[in-house]
């Protein structure tokens, strides 16, 4: 049944079951209604054929697909043509609903496929235009092999949808034929590249915190806001990169070259640790934060209020398909030199922290050549995107890489000036760049939008109606410009600008050691990602790392605030479309065999900023991740290594299951001491005596802990933010702000959250952990201060009244939730994974949706920790996002390698590898990862084999 928590059997004994379940569902479905339309057969249609041979046209010769046990293919080819013409026929065969709903989210065209509830989210996807965008990288930055391979790639798509209906590609595709009679068309190369907008998109940094902040300033002081967002803690929480300088055009990592540290051209001067090094005031001039002085900024944030809310609640609606933005999103990954494993040669860890899917974000797969030629390169596998060709973490016979969010600041909001004519620059008045966009709707009419540019990028408030008086009460100073009908919102990103990340790809997957690694990683344009690298030469390996990708180099402004879009002094160096904006890439920060013997990244600060020896001269970001995970694997490294201790596969992977909690461990001895006089509280506080602050799925102890922090950070931090970051329907009482002819300041009003749940703050991650580590100190901070709330909750004023109420409000929370008695609590009945189709499993006819979907599955981890299982604190404790694959690769012996995908290889609900790996990916455990010709040969269960069309 849908809600199956057990991996479903292999092989023949399996295909009888999934007959039995596919009768049972068919017989409710059509209980329904809806049986009429489809049979067993039509569910089975889409299954691909696994066995025997296909004929796909355009191949020079034939090509095996080996699956494994759990559908997992190995592709055999003899030219690289061939590979990736399979490799899109494979992708095809198993993932194609995801591939179509891609291409028409990144083009802005979902409205095509689910009608006029998608009007909104394709036009702010056209504003952005990614097609755009990926269609100019294709024409005008790729290499002709890069555009040969996607060629072939999409070649083989199309063979695979030559002559198949919607029932023979998905169930989804035979659903909404239904209704729409819709019809997939030809796979185009741009359709490919335009997948990497997406996912540059889901990891563009900042940019949340940066609407975030101003909002914030609606109804908090700077000072409070400050306070919200520390800077990073070097002295704890160690960087990716110690030490290294820039010198004469080049980073050199610490121990290499000589030569005393540059200063580099970068205007930055910290990672955090200064808050808003650059003002803006309305000539555009003096120092201070962000928008202007305290005051005019203030002032001056009220008039954004309104577009930055709507931009917002747009955000929140665009598919999110890596997961959400917030402070929680990340990834881990480490590489130990083989002077400190049992193999000797290094092994290399990665999980991705991403949104959960069904199916998986991954698809796993080998490349193989069967014989190395100039005409045949690759001999690769890994993990790669249904819809791209290439692998884009993984190894091959050489070298493995594996990769985690950089977190750069690569946007910047700026605030227009708009006349009926243009836009104001430099006191000129400058007109837009234009172009119309027709937006298709199934089943309804068609609808045109406007895209308006400035050359600080396009106007992302034109999206919404309620814009229309943007800015009107802005009460900015009389040097600004005159305000006219309203401020607009522009982006300014670099994924706007075409590049060359799809030859990266291909550049990592042939790599053969450090240097053509680095190589490659230069062309990684966008997103910025953490690459580690290792391999298996010499006697212990060599193991690096690489910061690579886009990263500008601003005028004036630290990226914290929006910035006034009037004033060049503003804008990104070398200006729109242009190369010479960006940190070169020779100065970007890389490591090679460190003399630690590892290396760590978990979206932690990559180097120190700033000025002086060893500071990285400039500004990458003032918002990284804190370092709560990326400090947990160091210690536990450090641990099994002291001595001489060393470490293998299996430890590897131990580590990467780690539930430790930072913030539990900083706060429950505090929580033990205070005195409380409610027995039932009470017994729920004796839960965490003697706990060891791990949060594994049944632990009381932790269900009760987590409920604590969820309540402390909403009676200090959550019902004091504006309405525009609370959780949509979260209302409460507050003070009537005089600005409406309803309000008066002696008045309450009742006042709702409006943010989506994935957003809403305060949301629990690290950098909530770093605000309340700094704030304990302090037992009479504001901060603690909590208005009384019915007979039994008295106003707190200092931190341990705080405390002690938000232990009494989580008794009862948990009572509510999992019962009175608490011997039944654990953490995984609250924090619970449901895999949902990302489409019409979310969206779709609550029938569908049981059809999609599984789960749940109850889950140990949580939040900033290395089992990193993220929930939003705000909205509640169910998974958000998740390690969406984990790995550990052996480059002593690549055969012995581990990998475990989130759900299957399989897209097509009740195929037998549509969520196989699940049950096992939520215990931990990996797979066997077969590599070599011989290994793989052995854990083939199924060959299927391509042949020429002629042949």
């Amino acid at each position: 049944m849908p809600a199956n928590e057990t991996a479903p059997p292999v092989k023949k004994k399996g295909r009888r079951a999934r007959l039995i379940v596919l009768v049972l569902v068919l017989a409710l479905v059509a209980g329904l209604g809806y049986g009429a339309y489809w049979s067993v057969d039509g569910v089975r249609a889409s299954f691909p054929q696994t066995t025997g041979q296909l004929k796909v046209p355009g191949l020079t010769g034939t090509v095996e697909v080996k699956r494994d046990a759990r559908g997992i293919p190995q592709l055999y080819a003899d030219s690289d043509d061939d590979l990736f013409r399979a490799q899109g026929f494979v992708h095809a065969q198993d993932r194609f609903w995801e591939m179509d709903v891609r291409r028409h989210m990144t083009s802005g065209r979902l409205s095509e496929m689910f009608g006029s509830g998608q009007v909104e989210t394709d036009a702010f996807l056209r504003t952005l235009g990614w097609r755009q965008v990926a269609q100019a990288e294709f024409d005008t930055k790729l290499s002709p092999e890069t555009k040969k391979y996607l060629q072939a790639y999409a070649d083989g798509v199309n063979a695979y949808l030559k002559g198949k209906s919607g029932k023979d590609l998905s169930v989804e595709h035979a659903a909404l034929k239904l209704s729409d009679d819709y019809r997939p068309e030809q796979w185009s190369p741009v359709d490919s590249v335009a997948w990497l907008k997406a996912m540059a998109w889901d990891l563009r940094g900042n940019m949340q915190d940066e609407i975030d902040r101003a909002l914030m300033a609606t109804k908090l002081s700077q000072a409070q806001i400050d306070e919200l967002y520390p800077p990073y803690p070097f002295d704890r929480n160690k960087p990716i990169v110690e030490g290294g300088k820039v010198d004469g055009g080049k980073y050199t990592p610490q121990g290499s070259g000589s030569g005393s540290s540059g200063t580099g051209t970068g205007t930055g001067s910290g990672s955090g640790n200064a808050v808003g090094t650059q003002t803006v005031t309305p000539t555009g001039t003096g120092a201070g934060t962000g928008l202007a002085d305290n005051a005019t900024a203030q002032g001056a944030t009220v008039g954004l209020r309104t577009q930055l809310t709507a931009l917002s609640d747009t955000l929140d609606k665009i598919p999110a398909i890596l997961g959400p933005n917030g402070s929680g999103i990340g990834s881990n990954s480490w590489v130990i030199s083989g002077k400190y494993t049992t193999t000797g040669k290094p092994l290399l860890a990665n999980d991705p922290h991403l949104s959960p899917q069904l199916p998986s974000v991954w698809y796993q797969m080998g490349l193989h050549c069967r014989t190395a030629s100039a005409q045949c390169q690759y001999d690769v596998a890994g993990y790669t995107f249904s819809g791209m060709p290439g692998v884009v973490i993984g190894h091959n016979a050489d070298i493995a890489w594996g990769m985690t969010n950089l977190g750069a600041d690569v946007t910047d909001l700026y605030l227009e000036q708009v006349k009926p004519e243009g836009y104001v620059y430099d006191n000129r008045v400058l007109p837009f760049t234009t172009r119309e966009e027709v937006i298709k709707v199934a089943g309804g009419a068609s609808k045109k939008i406007t895209v308006r540019t400035t050359n600080n990028g396009p106007l992302v408030s034109d999206r919404s109606e309620e814009l229309g008086t943007v800015g009107t009460r802005a009460p900015v100073a009389s040097a600004a410009p005159d305000r006219g009908d309203g401020y607009a919102v522009a982006l300014r990103w670099t994924a706007l600008d075409p590049g060359k990340t799809m030859d990266a790809v291909f550049k990592l997957n042939r790599a053969k050691d450090f240097p053509s690694f680095r190589a490659a990683a230069a062309e990684f344009d966008v997103p910025s990602q953490n690459l580690i690298y290792a391999d298996n030469k010499g006697a212990a390996g060599n193991i690096g790392y690489q910061a690579p990708g886009r990263i500008p180099v601003r005028g004036q402004g630290d990226g914290r605030m929006p910035t006034p879009g009037w004033d060049s002094k503003y804008a990104w160096k070398g200006g729109k479309d242009s190369n010479t904006g960006y940190i070169p890439q020779n100065e970007m920060p890389w490591d090679s065999n460190p003399s630690r013997g590892y290396i760590v990244t978990a979206n932690q600060a990559v180097v120190e900023t700033g000025t002086g020896a060893g500071k990285y001269p400039y500004l990458l970001t003032t918002d990284w991740g804190y370092g709560a995970r990326s400090q947990r694997i160091n210690d536990l490294i450090e641990a099994k290594i002291k001595d001489g201790g060393r470490i293998s596969t299996d430890d590897m992977r131990t580590m990467q299951m780690d539930n430790s909690s930072e913030i539990a461990a900083l706060l429950t001895p505090m929580l033990s001491k205070i005195e409380i006089s409610d027995p039932g509280v009470r017994a729920a506080q004796k839960l965490l005596d003697g706990w060891n602050y791990t949060q594994e799925s049944d632990s009381a102890a932790a269900a009760y802990f987590n409920a604590v922090w969820r309540n402390i950070l909403k009676l200090s931090f959550g019902d004091k933010m504006p309405k525009e970051l609370r959780l949509e329907g979260s209302c409460m009482n507050v003070l009537g702000n005089g600005t409406g002819p309803a309000d008066d300041l002696a008045k309450t009003v009742r006042e709702c959250g409006t943010r989506d749940a994935d957003s809403a703050q305060p949301d629990g991650g690290d950098r909530w952990f770093e605000v309340v580590r700094r704030l304990v100190k302090d037992e009479k901070s504001p901060w603690w201060s909590a208005p009384a709330k019915g007979l039994n909750k008295p106003a707190t004023t200092t931190r341990d009244q705080l405390f002690a109420r938000a232990m009494a409000d989580a008794r009862w929370e948990l009572t509510a939730k999992l019962g009175k008695d608490q011997s039944t609590w654990s953490w995984g009945r609250l924090h619970q994974l449901t895999l949902k189709n990302q489409t019409i499993g979310t969206e779709g006819p609550g029938f569908m949706q049981w059809l999609l979907n599984r789960g749940p599955w109850n889950l140990g981890g949580g939040e900033a920790t290395v089992n990193a299982t993220g929930w939003n604190a705000s909205s509640g404790y169910g998974v958000t996002w998740v390690p969406s694959m984990r790995m550990v690769v052996n480059l002593n012996e690549l055969d012995k390698s581990r990998w475990i995908n989130l759900t299957g290889a399989s897209g097509h609900a009740y195929n037998a590898h549509y969520t196989d790996q699940t049950t096992m990916w939520a215990k931990g455990e990996l797979l066997e990862w077969p590599f070599g010709k011989d290994a793989v040969e052995k854990a083939t269960v199924d060959t299927l084999t391509l042949t020429p069309e002629g042949s």
